[in-house]
Order: C-alpha cells, then structure tokens, then sequence
C-alpha cells in the first residue's frame, strides 16, 4: 500500500492510496494511535470513493463514533481506467432496456461479473489496512447500498473478518445465493418506491439473508431518496456491534 497524499480537517486525517491498480482513500482521527475498529464503504454506480454523500458518512463515522472508514474505486469507477468489458456490456444492456427489457436482471448480471474481481481486491485492501498501526485488527464494519449492496453481500459472505453490515437497493436475483452464507447482523435499507430495484427482489434478498439479527428499514421514496436519518441509525448500529 502506498499512500499519495494526506490532507487533515476538523480532526480528520484524510490519506489517499493505491494498492496496485486499486485507489483508495482511508478516514482517521487526526493522531489516531492503535487499532480501531474499521468500516469499508461500497459506493453507488456512476460515483467514487470521494462522492460527497460517501465523505459526510466517513466523517460523521469518524467523529461520532471513532471508527477508522475506507474505501476504494470500484472497476470502471473513479480512478480506474476505463474497462473496455464493462462499458460494451453497459452499453448493450443500455440497448436492451432501450428495446423494452427488464432492467433489474441486467444490474444483477453485471454486479455478479464485477463482484469477481472486486472481493478479492478489497480483501487485499482490508489485509493492508489492518496492518497499519493507526487501524490494526479490530473489528470490521461493511456499509453499501446500490451498487455497493450488489458487491457487498459477496465481499461479506466470504469475509469473516467483517461483524456486521449496513445493506440495501439490492435485489435477490444476484445475491440470493451469498446472501444465504450470511450470518452476521444486517441493517436493511429498502425504498418503497424504488425504481430501479423491484420491491419484490428487495425483500426476497433480506429474506434470503442467513442472519439470525437481522432488521429491515422500509422508507417511502426512489431509489436515491434515502432519509438522512439513516446514516445516525447506521452509525448506532455499528458502535453496537463493533464498539
């Protein structure tokens, strides 16, 4: 891992780095010593690992609840160079949905191709994280929605490091199978009205999860309308189980 710069603000270390091709930013409290516990952040399609809805989550798990909070570029995305595969099946299924097909079973597709190559890239970024001195090998937190659900539930039923997940705009049509290897407690965020995840899937994915503690949080909105207060139940969530 080599970090490429590092900025401080209101408390907050802010150190970007690359492990290989993967870019990366990592959230501390500024003169953070010892190991902490950690949160990984899967972001949404079409953003990055600096989106500003990505950084108030950082900061707010930061400095309310001490956590150390990471996350990287998925393929395609931010930093990564552009990948001739992805695009032409983005611009095929863009054709597809043009040409009246069903959207979700092409986002469910595409998610499981990337999940290949994502989880065990974040899990060689957690392996270098959790070496350093101001994170070490506490205990992990895994929090996406969106894109970011679709890659997470893989990246949490084959990491046993993480203890709990904040998940959700995802459906079963991807996820079902991983899902089911899930154990740890799981937050569950749907929108009622979202249009891009059908309803249906939603909940058959928190139906599939193994977990014995696991809740669902049904919001009324779209696909990107979220409530704020979300993130303080996130964050409540996670000093729950990752103290």
């Amino acid at each position: 891992m080599q970090f490429t710069s590092e900025t401080s603000s209101d408390g907050i270390l802010e150190q970007l780095f690359t492990l290989g091709e993967i870019p990366g930013v990592l959230w501390t409290r500024e003169g953070s010593v010892g190991p902490r516990p950690l949160i990984l952040l899967g972001h949404g399609g079409g953003q990055h690992k600096k989106a500003p809805g990505m950084v108030a989550r950082a900061r707010r798990f930061v400095t309310e609840g001490g956590f150390a909070v990471a996350a990287v570029d998925v393929p395609g995305h931010g930093d990564r160079p552009k990948d001739e595969e992805y695009d032409r099946i983005a611009t095929e299924n863009q054709a597809r949905v043009a040409a009246g097909a069903e959207l979700a079973p092409l986002i469910a597709d595409f998610q499981a191709l990337v999940a290949r190559q994502t989880v065990p890239e974040w899990r060689a970024v957690l392996d270098a994280l959790q070496s350093l001195g101001h994170v070490g090998a506490g205990p992990v937190g895994y929090w996406g929605v969106s894109l970011g659900c679709g890659l997470g539930v893989p990246f949490v039923a084959a990491e046993p490091r993480v203890r709990a997940a904040v998940l959700g705009l995802g459906g079963a049509l991807a996820s079902a199978e991983a899902a089911g290897r899930i154990t740890v407690p799981v937050e569950f965020l749907v929108q009622w009205d979202d249009e891009r995840v059908p309803r249906a899937q939603s909940l058959a994915l928190f139906e599939a999860l193994a977990s014995t503690e696991k809740s669902l949080h049904a919001n009324p909105g779209r696909h990107g309308e979220i409530p704020a207060f979300e993130l303080a139940s996130a964050l409540r969530f996670f000093a729950r189980h990752l103290g």
